[in-house]
């Protein structure tokens, strides 16, 4: 399989970005063969063409290294949390103004039942029922760039039977769950164990999964924004004395008779400069019902946003919330940031072939989606020059390169409270004035 040809310079610079990761990233590891078979591989994840599998990165007749490749990433049994949370805090340092953690779901449609946690399901993002693997990436996103950190790989019920855990090497511990359940476990286990900034949770969660979503990130008093689909009951009302209640109703429905209490948000989409115009409301509730109960309204109230597209009718997306100090328009840029990282998966995650691993075990696949985290960071940090570089100024290498303008550069990323978001709203009776609506 044929490589692609980076220029001289690009090469050498990813090249010492990636030294600059094995570094801090991978101290874990207890053996120098170890970090060195994980720099081959990142390497090869940003440099090769085409499918990025272990054949293709260790090149034409290389078996020697296709073989000790293999061992590292299928067989080594070295730990990949330690390598993911030290990802997570370097990125806290370095990437420019993070804002959230986005739960964005992938899809890895496969031809055999081997793959580990393979099988035919119904996909939601497909929209039918595929023979597939699904997994989860937990981002950390600001409107500049975000990356995957954390990863969670699906395994429908037979995956956890006693003869494909053997099989897969599917440890005891893992369970089958939902796609979402998977997802809020592992936040909370970062939340508990990684040592991380609070920031808010984005993610869309079906119906029958948010009772437990909000449930667990409340008791842990993490803020949350699940987008929720319209058809979701939800209970309101019965505040005060003179208020009938508390009614439930579809959460379309409540929204849409708040249409007269809207606010308009212009916006900058993701990934270009085309502007937009959404209109907000929003309201109180007091409950999600579960099957068979309404669960206990928590400490923290709930909020139910919703939007209207510019020439929409009806309410087209909604959202539930316990971050209850903050302007609409900020809530809603914060829900935005799933496109995001859909545009980073795009662009950058799937091109370091994050769909790519045709292994079959448990340890593998996850080793894998590991270091495409990493070479998916390289590529980002990267494109930032020497401002990405943690080494002190001294120590770094001498490009050749004259530095970039003052003006040009990333503010440095200082301790506290996340920027304001850079959207503006307005009351009907401003938008009057302005001729938002063509």
């Amino acid at each position: 399989m044929a490589r692609v040809v980076l220029p001289e310079e690009s090469t050498k610079e990813i090249s010492e970005l990636i030294d600059v990761l094995i570094s801090l990233l991978f101290e874990s590891l207890p053996r120098r063969d170890q970090r060195n078979w994980a720099r081959v591989y990142l390497n090869g994840l940003v440099r090769t063409s085409g499918k990025k599998t272990i054949r293709n990165i260790a090149g034409t007749g290389a078996s020697s290294v296709e073989q000790s490749l293999q061992q590292f990433i299928s067989k080594s049994p070295w730990d990949w949390t330690p390598v993911r949370r030290s990802l997570a805090q370097h990125l806290e340092r370095t990437a420019q103004r993070p804002l959230a953690w986005v739960l964005q779901p992938m899809v890895i449609e496969k031809a055999g039942d081997r793959s580990v946690g393979v099988g035919r399901q119904f996909v939601p993002q497909l929209g039918r029922t595929a023979n597939c693997q699904q997994a989860g990436g937990i981002w950390l996103a600001s409107s500049e760039a975000s990356f995957p950190v954390e990863w969670t790989l699906t395994l429908p019920g037979p995956w956890t039977t006693e003869l494909l855990r053997r099989r897969a090497g599917i440890p005891d511990t893992a369970r089958s769950l939902t796609p979402a359940q998977d997802a809020v476990h592992a936040v909370q286990r970062m939340a508990a164990t990684w040592q991380l900034q609070r920031r808010p949770v984005v993610m869309e969660v079906a119906n029958s999964d948010l009772p437990q979503s909000v449930e667990s990130f409340v008791l842990q008093d993490i803020p949350f924004v699940f987008k929720v689909d319209g058809s979701l009951p939800v209970s309101f009302g019965g505040a005060g004395r003179h208020k009938p209640g508390p009614h439930t109703a579809p959460a379309r429905e409540l929204i849409d008779s708040l249409r007269s209490q809207r606010r308009v948000v212009e916006w900058t989409r993701h990934g270009g400069a085309e502007g937009a115009v959404t209109l907000l409301t929003s309201a109180s509730i007091l409950a999600t019902p579960a099957e068979d109960r309404l669960l206990p309204a928590p400490t923290t109230p709930l909020l139910l946003v919703g939007a209207w597209s510019e020439a929409a009718l009806l309410p087209t997306e909604f959202w539930i919330t316990n971050i209850g100090d903050r302007p609409l328009a900020q809530l809603f840029l914060l829900a935005k940031l799933t496109d995001r990282v859909s545009l980073d998966f795009t662009e950058t995650c799937e091109a370091v072939g994050i769909r790519d691993f045709e292994g079959r075990s448990f340890r593998g696949w996850h080793h894998h989606a590991t270091l495409a985290s990493v070479a998916h960071a390289a590529k980002l940090l990267g494109r930032r020059g020497p401002e990405a570089d943690p080494r002190p100024a001294a120590a770094r290498p001498v490009t050749g390169r004259a530095p970039a303008p003052l003006a040009a550069r990333p503010p440095a990323i200082r301790p506290g409270p996340p920027p304001a978001l850079p959207a503006r709203s307005y009351t009907p009776g401003q938008t009057a004035r302005r001729e938002y609506i063509r």
